[in-house]
């Protein structure tokens, strides 16, 4: 069980990105980006990430890609896609890297679309590009002939077989490759439930990402249509996979993401679980808890399981309040309008100034229909919920608020 772990686990930690724990993320991109030359979209945008105080950029897969949103690939080495050339990749790799902001690269390894037919007529052979691997290399479940997948299977394309040595040297070196000629500091690893987390190990020990993120998205507890309130059993998977990984990795926590877009709607009881903690992963293993509100996936064009709008600021006051490792989605901060982007943006400075990290103790106030409050750290008070409330003490200042939000400080 994840519960507690940080309190007495410190020497577990690898490397100081994790030590440190004041991580913000944003992601920069979304579902329709290819189709909007995006590594010179973002290179204009580059100072302005850097000033609003991230410190690490999710981009998109950077590699060749049957589809051109790149979760489909196929040539590992290429790195001409629909986002832009390899020049104007390694360009904004660049620029990153002198406004000290790190590069997330997305790696798809669960799935690869081949080249050729072979064995039964499907598409599982990897013939004429670079990692040309035959049959062996697919799953028996999705049409190859190595050995049965080690997690779920992502349907309609050759799942990769990671129980080969030689699929896995392979991708450790094309890994050290993004790594250290490409130039990507961190990896975010896609549809993590595909494969045992025991690779996910390997591949991080063998390429030495300074941080890592796992997708590893699991349907939340409902009965009938309604959310549980007790997600104990979600959040102990992501656990589970967090451990895995022999603790390297960090994972998003789908667990917040629908607690808190049910909470928002007037049920914010749902945000103290039994134990008086936050109810999501970042309640039981803050320093490996990465929070969001939306991503590619949840809302932009796809919208599999969005953010309600109306309560978008009140979901990001509580993520970037507290404990944990909060993201920041791109659409919201560049496509809802400046307002939006300068709230986000002073709460940003907010966690900064007032030194919120990953591990902040936090104590919860309030947690009923209409209003939650917590006190994060020494320094920070905040509201959510259109209750009326304020802390009482005149040592607390108002330092922002919005629509159903409000945060103090001393």
């Amino acid at each position: 069980m994840g519960y507690g772990r940080d309190q007495n686990n410190h020497q577990n930690d690898i490397g100081a990105v994790l030590r440190d724990g004041k991580e913000i993320l944003f992601q920069a991109f979304n579902w329709e980006s290819h189709k909007y030359n995006w590594w010179s979209n973002l290179d204009n945008k580059v100072a302005d990430i850097a000033k609003a105080g991230f410190t690490s950029v999710w981009l998109p897969p950077p590699v060749d890609s049957f589809s051109p949103d790149g979760y489909t690939p196929q040539n590992l080495y290429s790195l001409n896609t629909k986002y832009g050339s390899e020049h104007q990749l390694k360009a904004l790799l660049q620029k990153m890297k002198d406004y000290k902001v790190r590069s997330m690269a997305d790696i798809v390894i669960n799935h690869r679309v081949g080249t050729t037919r072979g064995r039964g007529g499907m598409y599982n052979r990897f013939d004429g590009i670079p990692l040309s691997w035959d049959e062996r290399a697919v799953t028996s479940c999705t049409g190859g002939m190595g050995n049965r997948s080690t997690g779920e299977n992502f349907h309609g394309f050759p799942n990769i077989d990671h129980t080969q040595g030689f699929v896995r040297k392979d991708i450790i070196g094309w890994l050290q490759w993004l790594r250290h000629d490409v130039g990507f500091q961190d990896f975010r690893f896609d549809f993590a439930k595909g494969f045992s987390p025991k690779y996910v190990r390997e591949y991080i020990e063998g390429a030495r990402p300074l941080f890592s993120v796992g997708e590893y998205w699991d349907s939340c507890n409902y009965k009938f249509c309604t959310l549980d309130y007790n997600q104990d059993s979600h959040r102990q998977r992501i656990i589970n996979w967090i451990d895995g990984t022999g603790q390297l990795s960090t994972a998003f926590d789908f667990t917040t993401k629908g607690i808190l877009q049910e909470a928002v709607k007037g049920n914010f009881w749902r945000l103290r679980d039994p134990q008086g903690k936050p109810p999501g992963v970042m309640g039981w293993w803050p320093s490996r808890a990465v929070t969001f509100i939306d991503n590619h996936d949840t809302g932009s064009t796809q919208a599999h399981w969005p953010f309600p709008k109306d309560h978008l600021m009140e979901g990001y006051a509580y993520i970037l309040t507290h404990p944990g490792i909060p993201t920041v989605f791109y659409d919201h901060f560049y496509d809802w309008g400046n307002s939006i982007r300068e709230k986000i943006v002073k709460l940003i400075d907010i966690r900064k100034r007032h030194g919120i990290h990953s591990r902040s103790p936090i104590r919860i106030l309030e947690a009923k229909q209409n209003l939650y409050s917590a006190i994060i750290g020494e320094k920070v008070c905040m509201k959510i919920g259109d209750g009326s409330w304020c802390p009482s003490g005149r040592e607390w200042t108002l330092s922002t608020s919005g629509h159903n939000y409000a945060v103090w400080n001393k």
